[in-house]
This record gives structure tokens, C-alpha cells and sequence, in this order.
């Protein structure tokens, strides 16, 4: 593969990821919350209990500010904490009646924006292109890892 090739699929990666941002703040906000609420719920309808330390290493944030985007759940009744009780310094992290309902609501959209984003591309395109950004994703996350990788 030649490296101009290369260099347009990082562009594309890069300008499609910023749109795709962009689209889902924007019907995310039609529902009255936030990408970044959005996903801190989906998280933790998938692994309820988390520390706020386990869910910011999870999400890939820092913790001081996961923190301001917890208070404003917890503000909005979609979220509370609870205490650890194996470690009184530890709050753990559980959705209310109110953030399940919102998350379930949620699937809708992420549906309809799949459905949206990836219209009348074949099956096939969008396993092939699964499979790639897994890898890429892989990759990156191998170099975060392991600093001293030289890159070729």
C-alpha cells in the first residue's frame, strides 16, 4: 500500500471521527444529554458498581474530570454514588430508575444513527471495516503502551 494511500485513510479516519462527534452531540442533545453522558451511562449499564477510578481508567479520562461530568448526573437524578463498603474513601458508581430509563431510551438513537450513518453500505464493507479499525485501535493503544516502539 503506498503511503499517500495511507496518509488519506488517517485523514478520512480523522475528518469522519470528528463528523461522526459532531452528529451524535447533536442528536444527543435533542434528548437532553451529552455524548459524554451518553457513554458514561452506557458504561455503566454494562458494569454497574464501578469506582470513579475504574470508570475514568475505562473511559481513557482523567478522573478530576470525569468528576464535574458525575456531579451533573448525579445533579440530574440519573446517577448516584454509593459508598464502597470495603473502602470508605471509595464512592461506587450506579444508575437510578430515572438514568436506566434515559440509557434504554438511548438504544433508540444509537440505532437510528447506525442506521443513518450507515445506510445502504453492504454488510460485508461494514465487517471488513470493523475488523480494520479494530486493528487500528489495537495498534494505537500498543504504542501507548509501549512507548519505545519505533514507528516504520
Amino acid at each position: 500500500m503506498s503511503l499517500d494511500l495511507k496518509r488519506q485513510l488517517i485523514a478520512q479516519l480523522v475528518e469522519s471521527s470528528r463528523l461522526l462527534r459532531n452528529y451524535i452531540d447533536h442528536r444527543a442533545k435533542g434528548r437532553g444529554t451529552t455524548r459524554a453522558q451518553w457513554i458514561v451511562l452506557f458504561r455503566l449499564r454494562q458494569q454497574e458498581g464501578l469506582s470513579q477510578v475504574d470508570l475514568a481508567d475505562v473511559l481513557e479520562l482523567q478522573p478530576i474530570s470525569l468528576v464535574r461530568l458525575l456531579d451533573r448526573l448525579v445533579e440530574h437524578g440519573l446517577l448516584e454514588r454509593r459508598p464502597d463498603p470495603k473502602d470508605r474513601r471509595t464512592n461506587r458508581l450506579f444508575l437510578t430508575g430515572a438514568g436506566r430509563q434515559l440509557v434504554d431510551d438511548l438504544d433508540s438513537l444509537r440505532d437510528a444513527i447506525a442506521t443513518d450513518v450507515l445506510r445502504e453500505i453492504p454488510d460485508a464493507a461494514i465487517e471488513t471495516s470493523l475488523k480494520t479499525l479494530v486493528d487500528i485501535k489495537d495498534r494505537i493503544k500498543g504504542f501507548a503502551e509501549s512507548p519505545d516502539i519505533a514507528v516504520k
